[in-house]
């Protein structure tokens, strides 16, 4: 794992604040455009029928769905189209702060609107959850809340701007976490605002 100091450390989750410049967030905003041209963001629901209020797609050789079937990888976009190739940008922020040679098989792409929130929970649909999960976020701000190892208990909650990085690895790999509020128009990157989050994960 590459050694590189973050700013702050929460729960064991490492900060890396405003790791993209603006000039790198533009890039990468404009790159993920194309994956969402290529692979349409859509409205998953939970395996009890549930609409989520955040949108997604994925790039890579994977993406992350939900149904009644439940959470799952699936190979491709569910139009049947394949997943468009994750953005050199986004590879280079895993490659910068894991130092891995193992890239990544699958980027989220989560698009919170203002009313948008993610309830508190586990990445844990991967083969092997020793790899590190690397988050990036691009627009509105977000609160993030981070919790336990475990279902429950005291939480702590930070402010994730346009442009820092979170990585979850090592006793924080497994951690509960979520993101409890968008605050609209904080940010002018996005065309009509709102936030996206991009997840890279290994899956297989």
């Amino acid at each position: 794992m590459a050694d590189h100091p973050s700013d702050l450390t929460v729960r064991g989750v490492r900060i890396y604040r405003t790791l993209l410049d603006l000039k790198a967030q533009q890039q990468m905003a404009r790159e993920i455009g194309t994956v969402v041209a290529q692979a349409p963001l859509f409205t998953p629901r939970t395996p009890g029928g549930r609409k989520m209020s955040v949108r997604m797609t994925s790039a890579g050789c994977c993406g992350w769905f939900s149904d009644h079937r439940g959470y799952r990888y699936i190979p491709r976009h569910p139009s049947g189209q394949d997943w468009p190739p994750i953005p050199p940008s986004v590879l280079a922020v895993w490659a910068q702060l894991t130092g891995l040679d193992r890239m990544p098989d699958c980027c989220l792409v989560n698009f919170y609107g203002g009313r948008a929130r993610l309830g508190m929970h586990q990445d844990r649909d991967e083969a092997d959850t020793a790899w590190p999960v690397v988050s990036v976020s691009l627009g509105d701000s977000a609160r993030f809340r981070i919790g336990n190892t475990y279902r429950g208990g005291p939480t702590q909650s930070i402010w994730l701007e346009s442009g820092d990085v979170a990585v979850l690895d090592d006793e924080a790999r497994l951690i509960y976490h979520g993101i409890d509020r968008v605050k609209a128009g904080t940010s002018s990157l996005l065309n009509g605002g709102g936030r996206i989050n991009l997840t890279l994960r290994v899956v297989y």
